[in-house]
Order: C-alpha cells, then sequence, then structure tokens
C-alpha cells in the first residue's frame, strides 16, 4: 500500500481573480461562493481533495486588498492567518492584470515572511500567448531577500474551462508530506452545513440584486430541524442595515426574496440530496457589522 501525504494550500490573491472558482474546480465540487462581484469571499473556507494517495487541504481566503472598515480589516486578517498556516500558499492572480498593485501587495507580503510559493496566472484564454509570457517572466523575477525564487513554479490555468488545472493539482499532491488525512475520503469540505446554507442564500442574494446592494448583507441559519420524513426545514435571517435595503432585497410583493430562496433552495437540495425546505426572514439590523458575534459566526476576528 502507497504511503499516504497530507498538506495544507492557502489560495491566496486579489479579489475577483478566480479563487473561490479554482477550490471548486480543484475540489470537484461547490465549497465556496463565486460572483462577479468583487470581496465577497469573507471567512477562511475549507476544501478537500484527493490526488492519488495525496489529501490536499485547500484554504479558499478573502481577496486581498488595501481594507478601510473594521469588516475589511477581519477578511483581509484572514487570508493572511491563512497563508501562515499552510504548508504552502498557491498565489492566484488574474492574467489581465499581472503584476497590478493589488499583486504587488502580496508579493511583498510574501518577501516580508521570507515565504516562498507557487503562482497560477489564471484566466489565461483571456490575454494573448505575448502577454502572457510577460506577465509569467515578471513574477519569475521576483526574489526573496536571501536572493532565491520567490515562485518554486508557475503554472498557467484556467479556473473557469479547466486548462491546465489538472496539472496544477498533481503538482500540488506530488508536495504533500507523507502522515496521515485529516479527514475522511468522502469529506469534500470542512465547513458546518448551516454556515453554507448561509453562504449560498447570501451568493444568491448577490446574483439577484447586481449592483442594488452594498456589501453590507449578512445571512444567519437560524434554525436546522431534521423532519420525519427525511427533509429538512432551514430557517434563515438576512440582515440588512436600513430599511430601503430591506425593500430592495423583498421586491414587489415579496417577489424578489421569493426568487433568491426559490435558488438557494435549489442548490441546497442538489447539494444534500434531499428536499429542503427554506424560509427566509429579511431583518433591519444597522450595527451588525459591529458586533462581535456576528464576526465569529463566520469565523473572522473582530479585533484587527
Amino acid at each position: 500500500m502507497a504511503e499516504r501525504s497530507c498538506g495544507f494550500v492557502a489560495v491566496l490573491g486579489a479579489s475577483n481573480v478566480g479563487k473561490s472558482t479554482l477550490v471548486n474546480r480543484l475540489v470537484g465540487t461547490k465549497v465556496s461562493i463565486v460572483t462577479p462581484k468583487v470581496q465577497t469571499t469573507r471567512s477562511r473556507v475549507i476544501g478537500i481533495a484527493l490526488v492519488g494517495d495525496a489529501q490536499i487541504i485547500f484554504i479558499d481566503t478573502p481577496g486581498i486588498f488595501v481594507p478601510k472598515k473594521r469588516l475589511e480589516r477581519a477578511m483581509v486578517s484572514a487570508a493572511w492567518s491563512g497563508a501562515r498556516d499552510a504548508d504552502i500558499v498557491l498565489v492566484l492572480i488574474d492574467a489581465k492584470h499581472g503584476l497590478d498593485k493589488h499583486s504587488r501587495l502580496i508579493v511583498e507580503h510574501l518577501c516580508k515572511d521570507g515565504r516562498q510559493a507557487l503562482l497560477a496566472i489564471n484566466k489565461i484564454d483571456t490575454v494573448e500567448r505575448n502577454s502572457l509570457l510577460r506577465v509569467a517572466a515578471e513574477f519569475d523575477a521576483e526574489k526573496l531577500a536571501d536572493g532565491s525564487d520567490m515562485f518554486a513554479a508557475i503554472f498557467m490555468i484556467s479556473a473557469l474551462t479547466g486548462d491546465g488545472v489538472d496539472d496544477l493539482q498533481e503538482a500540488l499532491g506530488g508536495r504533500m508530506r507523507a502522515g496521515p488525512w485529516h479527514y475522511p475520503a468522502d469529506q469534500a469540505a470542512d465547513m458546518p452545513m448551516r454556515l453554507l446554507a448561509a453562504e449560498i442564500t447570501r451568493e444568491k442574494v448577490f446574483l439577484q440584486l447586481q449592483q442594488e446592494l452594498p456589501y453590507a448583507i449578512a445571512v444567519e441559519t437560524e434554525a436546522w430541524r431534521e423532519r420525519d420524513d427525511g427533509s429538512v426545514r432551514v430557517d434563515q435571517v438576512l440582515y440588512v442595515r436600513r430599511d430601503s435595503q430591506k425593500s430592495i432585497v423583498l421586491g414587489k410583493d415579496g417577489r424578489r426574496v421569493k426568487a433568491i430562496g426559490s435558488a438557494a433552495r435549489h442548490e441546497l437540495q442538489e447539494m444534500l440530496g434531499r428536499s429542503a425546505h427554506l424560509f427566509i426572514h429579511v431583518k433591519v439590523r444597522d450595527d451588525w457589522q459591529d458586533n462581535p458575534e456576528r464576526y465569529r459566526d463566520i469565523g473572522l476576528n473582530f479585533d484587527v
């Protein structure tokens, strides 16, 4: 029997470079929400993949950006905490943006920590080959303080189409350290189902509302009740900060929140493989972003 290996890989990158899309593809199922909006991953999401006898535990971190508010500071802190805790740091960048100010923040932080990483250049299908080679050369030239290469290897991928992702996954599997697996072979994520259900609904809110509502929303699963017929009843509260935002979420005659709930329920049922009954209640709570309990619920540190 081949020797098992295991390790943690933190996926680090600027907002909206495709980290959640990549982690979902590497894991083979949805463990992190994906939206066109930036900064929608708030806490560290853990997904688990097997490559032969290697178990890779991926940490999908919030995007790296310059934070201004408490919630933003907590999100960026969670990202760097994930990187520090991991065996391998995988930096993901957008091929179109290259070494911009956001990825420069990551490079400078890695240099300060003396941390070597792997690099994946994402969205390769959106740029010409010459541009892609220039981007790769830019990052390949980056050095740590001791003169060693900052990036031990560079991969060119498309998280959306899957191009190059198998090669990346094989390489990561080969870098895992010998040791027992941390999770059962059939487990794909380390997130309580109540929290994952809340994240699914939060994703549907972003997708439905587009630019109509700011990021000041939160979804909390208040109750999860197993029913005698094998189905589950899920009660959630969607918090907004103002009455005007509540009206936007509800929509005319409650149609919008019903559409959000229907989309979330459908995905939850697919994930659970059984019937689900989802009830969403919209409440105004203008101080939720200053409530330490809300931060604990989503795995963030309030005091940063």
